[in-house]
């Protein structure tokens, strides 16, 4: 019996060291997966920008605001596809913002047995599952003929309003930003959810116990604590809307034109990737390479402002 605690320890300095040097090995190998993502994105930047190379010592920034896309005179300007991007990103996070904020508190407050809440998470998470050409081809068979009935009431009665001033045509922004909406519903909700369990319950505690109703806890207490897990989620949905390529090319229109009618056709960068690419050759294929890296400096901008949004919050 003496001698087993005098060799306790050794034995304990022993395992000591090596999770030293598995802790410091582990630090090491992500370390290097890390760096292994930053080459990647870099090497692919680079690929990028080198294809694009032609069109940008061609068109310079006048690229970006140029209106005119013709493969037939070599003229090619990306100002209507930025703008359908960012328009139909910023519609798709219009509609899918409270609805996938609501879903998240119903989910994560003892409103619904926890049966039912289990198998509606579930559900909302198979959303994420489905593929885009699956959405897109029921989008153009069931949403666009019911949003065809809504834009012609829309037209009809809203036509005053430059948002509803052409009649619509079937697919167009509207349909695609509806589209965008359902496929980010599922990144808002999931990662909204987890950022409403996870706030402290003596919050919720001491909030109740102070008097405050239950609505009152929920939007003055537990939802400004989950506040910037919550930015988070609609940031990355916006990422994930303005990179969207199928549904967004079966149901958006593919016209390059500008119009600020959510009725009329649209494109998107990813849409005119995606639809021209294939039959691309010549400076048509740098310019399309050019619209890509328009792309993801968008992103990229959306990210670090992300980012930026989320240390603000943390902060307050």
């Amino acid at each position: 019996m003496t001698t087993n605690f005098q060799n306790m320890p050794s034995a304990i300095k022993q395992r000591s060291e090596i999770d030293k040097s598995l802790d410091q090995g582990f630090i090491w190998l992500t370390g290097i997966f890390a760096l292994a993502i930053a080459g990647a994105l870099l090497w692919i930047t680079a690929q990028v920008a080198i294809g694009a190379w032609p069109a940008i010592q061609e068109f310079g920034f006048g690229f970006l605001f140029k209106t005119t896309w013709n493969p037939v005179n070599n003229e090619y300007g990306v100002l209507p596809q930025v703008y359908g991007t960012l328009i139909s990103s910023f519609l798709g996070l219009l509609l899918a913002i409270p609805i996938g904020v609501g879903t998240a508190v119903l989910l994560s407050e003892n409103f619904l047995p926890a049966p039912v809440r289990v198998v509606l998470v579930f559900l909302v998470e198979l959303l994420a599952a489905i593929p885009s050409v699956v959405y897109g081809v029921w989008g153009i068979f069931v949403l666009v003929p019911i949003l065809a009935n809504l834009g012609k009431w829309l037209h009809n009665t809203l036509g005053w309003i430059p948002f509803f001033s052409t009649p619509p045509t079937g697919p167009g922004m509207l349909p695609a930003g509806v589209i965008l909406a359902i496929m980010t519903l599922p990144i808002i909700t999931a990662i909204s959810r987890d950022a409403l369990i996870s706030v402290p319950s003596s919050l919720r505690q001491a909030a109740i116990g102070l008097g405050a109703t239950r609505w009152e806890t929920i939007f003055q207490v537990i939802i400004p604590a989950a506040f910037s897990g919550i930015v988070s989620a609609v940031m990355l949905a916006l990422g994930r809307a303005m990179g969207e390529t199928m549904a967004v090319t079966m149901l958006i229109g593919n016209s390059n034109n500008i119009n600020i009618s959510l009725l009329a056709p649209s494109n998107t960068i990813s849409s005119l990737l995606a639809s021209q690419f294939s039959e691309a050759s010549g400076l048509q294929i740098s310019a399309l390479m050019y619209a890509a890296l328009v792309l993801f400096f968008l992103t990229l901008v959306v990210n670090v402002l992300a980012e930026f949004i989320v240390l603000r919050v943390k902060r307050l």
